[in-house]
């Protein structure tokens, strides 16, 4: 994925079939999964093994409130769109670490 679409998305998307999943499934809210992407470090790589039917990525970042949460997306034309969040496993949480003392 270009980064140039991550970086001009102007919002995001949430449909009736995944605003309430992450919720649900693992207790994060939409707005949490917003936040992430505004606050520092957020550490963005392509998820290459779900990438079939569109190119998905995965982002480990922190809410306003330093809840830690791994979530997958896609960008559809400028708009973000959350597949699924979940807090971050003790592995996700190691890498994420390395970022924050850059």
């Amino acid at each position: 994925m270009e980064m140039d679409k991550l970086l001009h998305a102007t919002g995001f998307e949430w449909n009736d079939g995944n605003i309430d999943k992450n919720w649900i499934k693992h207790g994060v809210s939409p707005s949490e999964c917003e936040q992430m992407f505004f606050n520092q470090p957020l550490v963005v790589a392509e998820d290459s093994v779900h990438s079939e039917a569109e190119e998905r990525l995965f982002a480990l970042g922190r809410t306003d409130d330093e809840r830690l949460l791994f979530a997958v997306f896609t960008v559809r034309k400028d708009k973000i769109r959350i597949i699924s969040a979940r807090d971050m496993s003790s592995k996700e949480r190691k890498v994420y670490k390395q970022y924050e003392s850059d």
